[in-house]
């Protein structure tokens, strides 16, 4: 059993933590921005609840982190009350937030000069994956303290990778988000043109789903897309915001993703039709409106 704490109970970090709780055994104290929530953990896990991150951090072996952004990730960790503070000597924090390369570097550099370790370490799979445990986790950091942490992270985990040093867990996701991002909007089109056909979806899913078309996008969301259900899943804004820190990336290593710079605009769209909330899949009602 680690000491652990867990700062950000969002709809992924709520039961992230839980899994660490229960699956993995360890004594887990949370923070969470609004207390609330954290009570509500608390009410339900049992655990310990803190006011800030620095006072969660405080002698941990290992201080997980499932924020919004960029500002939220500097704010929780080296901001004022933030975990960095407090932190002791030989500690891991890893961090599940997505976010950008920079910054992930940036507390990796931080951290070794405070004597302890930060792995960057975003997720796949979504709510429903943070819920059953089954999340994929790209690993950036040093070898010797990812051994050291993947037992805790396999709490929440079906998949656990150490992709290369610090940053690179924050790049492999990008390469996840963008290729998300174009298999949803070929999905929806697929979609959009087999209803304009004529054709029933779900005979055409059964079947092309078994051969070279077939994707999770497909096998989970083309149901829902068909019956145009989006009030659930990851949200639009949520991409939107991922798909900006892999295009100013992009700017950064010359790479060129035409594909990703239009779906990015599509999913303006949707914004713009108030589908904020809207899980991603709601590229289809784009095309539908």
């Amino acid at each position: 059993m680690a000491s652990v704490a867990f700062l950000g109970l969002g709809v992924m970090g709520y039961p992230m933590a839980a899994h660490l709780k229960h699956k993995g055994g360890h004594d887990v104290t949370v923070y969470n921005r609004s207390t609330a929530k954290a009570q509500k953990w608390v009410a339900e896990h049992g655990g310990a609840l803190a006011e800030t991150p620095a006072e969660a951090a405080r002698g941990k072996d290992f201080v997980f982190s499932c924020v919004g952004n960029d500002d939220d990730l500097r704010q929780v960790t080296i901001g004022e009350h933030g975990a960095f503070g407090t932190m002791k000597k030989g500690a891991i924090y890893i961090d599940n937030t997505t976010a950008s390369a920079e910054v992930a570097r940036e507390l990796d550099a931080k951290a070794k000069e405070a004597g302890f370790s930060f792995l960057d370490a975003p997720v796949s799979g979504g709510q429903a994956g943070a819920e059953n445990g089954v999340l994929t986790v790209m690993v950036g950091g040093e070898q010797a303290v990812f051994d050291t942490a993947r037992p805790v992270i396999d709490a929440f985990a079906r998949m656990v990778g150490l992709m290369g040093p610090a940053g690179a867990g924050q790049l492999t996701k990008m390469v996840n988000q963008i290729t998300i991002a174009g298999l949803i909007q070929g999905l929806s089109e697929a979609i959009h043109f087999g209803k304009k056909a004529g054709l029933d979806i779900e005979k055409v899913v059964e079947v092309i789903s078994k051969g070279a078309a077939g994707s999770w996008q497909m096998e989970n969301r083309h149901k829902t897309m068909n019956i145009g259900k989006y009030d659930y899943g990851f949200a639009v804004d949520w991409m939107r915001k991922d798909l900006g820190i892999c295009l100013e990336e992009a700017d950064r290593n010359g790479a060129s993703l035409p594909v990703t710079a239009l779906v990015d605009q599509f999913y303006k769209d949707v914004q713009a039709m108030g589908g904020n909330r809207w899980d991603t899949s709601a590229l289809l009602a784009r095309l539908e409106r």
